[in-house]
């Protein structure tokens, strides 16, 4: 990384690199178009004076709903040579969400393009700012970038604690909140990912989601520590996808959970090895099941480095190429450089080791302070330590055990059930292609257990009964066997592939469709 490590200021840090190798490429798409270091260093500096000319000023809030194409990222590289506050906003947000962060961060842009995937990003653009009684102005990119002249640009900016990109929450919840990061704490989030997986100056690494994801930056920025190719991908599709990485011999890919289990989807359904020159899939952002680990070792050939991220902390833990495979199989990893994670109970005691309690974690990757309706709120204790929301345990060698969400468990008859224990269980059935599980009011045991399931093409729609009797075949105790199933075409998601559970609740709180009786039960072989 060449002393890269140590740089805090984005802008500065593509300097660095474009200095260091100038002729080495960086970006390439799925078009065949590509760009070395210091063209992109050159041609951001050019958007930053074009943009300047075109009335963005430094320190205003830029928002930007682009999709994962090279002229996004100069663009926002050309946002942080002209030290803005970039908002990125994920394509698939409509006028709801995007009219919401808008507010939310006092934009005085908004940037995107005239249609993407058959929406008018335009349309709303312009609806959006009208609503806005005309503070917000819009800028369509359809065409080459802006540029203009450099020797009219101000300095760049030197400081990286301060706030530059405004992200909103993945929509769990009804009301997302702004987070704020800064450009260190975006680098520090990217140099644990560089560091646990191991890279070096001789992988290749992809961005195959949205670019407007905070793991966007994170992989832009593993690339420019590492000094190594970026390859991008505009919308996702497996089979486009491995075909492109194997082009470009790519050894470092992922994103989360589903990629893997496409990858394998399409891996199995070709006679010859589509990637070979990939070693390692990374990513997070849902759990990982077992099953699915050893799936992507036994048909890709490869191990996958699954962690724990955020969009508040990109990254706090990860597997890493020392791990064990049962470490890696049925952990989120151990902490990322420089993140510290904590256990607590109740009373905000640590737990010992082993013991489940809240996760609680500090460390330079962990955002600011989030924006709720314009007003800053720092939720981080006294320590500066900031709680995740998650229940999980800590084995002996510091990696951590995620058992689920605080908000997700279901309390069943006074006692606390994880759903993502459940949701492994399930997943390991040969008829279900999705799960979440869920908790439902019921008036003898409080919450029953729902599972939510998603069966794949050519199988028999599974009963509660044998659902039930498969879980405990498969040793999970009996009172933690779904007592009420649902079929779904699809579980709702997030754009980041998150499940959302309280669209599942709401939906099925007033009845089961199939549910066992109150006091069933079934032998537990355990």
């Amino acid at each position: 990384m060449t002393g890269l490590h140590e740089v805090t200021v984005l802008w500065s840090m593509l300097e660095a690199r474009a200095l260091r190798s100038p002729d080495g490429v960086m970006l390439v798409d799925e078009v065949g178009r590509s760009m070395s270091f210091s063209r992109v260093r050159h041609t951001a500096e050019q958007v930053a004076a074009g943009l300047l000319a075109a009335g963005v000023e430094p320190g205003s809030v830029v928002s930007w709903q682009l999709p994962t194409r090279i002229d996004t990222v100069i663009l926002s590289l050309a946002l942080a040579r002209l030290d803005v506050v970039q908002n990125p906003i994920i394509p698939l947000y409509r006028r709801r969400e995007v009219g919401a962060m808008l507010r939310q961060c006092g934009a005085a842009w908004l940037l995107t393009v005239d249609t993407f995937r058959g929406f008018d990003h335009g349309s709303m653009a312009r609806e959006l700012a009208a609503a806005s009684g005309d503070t917000v102005r819009v800028m369509v990119l359809d065409g080459p970038l802006p540029r203009g002249d450099v020797s009219r640009l101000p300095p760049p900016p030197s400081r990286g604690d301060e706030v530059r990109w405004i992200y909103t929450t993945s929509g769990t919840t009804s009301a997302p909140k702004g987070v704020c990061h800064s450009d260190a704490s975006l680098i520090s989030g990217a140099l644990g990912l560089t560091i646990a997986a191991g890279v070096t100056a001789d992988d290749v690494t992809s961005i195959l989601f949205p670019y407007a994801h905070i793991g966007g930056p994170d992989m832009l920025i593993t690339g420019l520590l590492a000094g190594i190719k970026t390859v991008l991908m505009e919308t996702f599709e497996a089979s486009r996808a491995m075909s492109l990485l194997g082009l470009h011999g790519a050894t470092v890919s992922g994103g989360s959970t589903p990629f893997y289990a496409m990858f394998v989807a399409e891996q199995r359904s070709r006679s010859h090895l589509l990637v070979p020159s990939l070693r390692a899939l990374v990513g997070g952002g849902a759990p990982m099941p077992e099953a699915l680990y050893h799936e992507v070792e036994r048909v890709l050939g490869i191990t996958t480095l699954h962690g724990f991220g955020m969009t508040e902390s990109p990254m706090i833990t990860s597997g890493t190429v020392e791990d064990t495979v049962d470490q890696l199989a049925t952990t989120v990893g151990r902490p990322v450089e420089g993140c510290e994670v904590e256990i607590r109970d109740d009373a905000g005691d640590p737990c010992p080791t082993g013991v489940a309690g809240h996760v609680w974690i500090r460390g330079p990757m962990l955002f600011k302070h989030y924006l709720v309706d314009g007003d800053v709120v720092a939720p981080f204790d006294e320590g500066g330590w900031f709680s995740t929301g998650d229940l999980g345990l800590s084995r002996p060698a510091g990696h951590l055990v995620l058992v689920g969400r605080s908000k997700d468990l279901i309390i069943r008859k006074g006692e606390s059930l994880s759903p993502v224990e459940i949701e492994e269980v399930i997943s390991a059935h040969p008829a279900i292609a999705d799960v979440a599980v869920i908790g439902v009011p019921d008036p003898d045991r409080g919450e029953r257990i729902c599972a939510v399931v998603q069966v794949r093409p050519g199988f028999a729609v599974p009963g509660v009964a044998s659902l039930r009797e498969f879980c405990v075949e498969e040793g999970l105790s009996w009172f933690k066997a779904p007592e009420q199933v649902e079929i779904v075409d699809s579980l709702p998601k997030t754009p980041t592939l998150k499940t959302r559970k309280q669209e599942l609740r709401d939906r099925f709180a007033d009845g089961p469709a199939q549910a066992a009786a109150a006091g069933s039960q079934l032998p537990s072989r355990a």
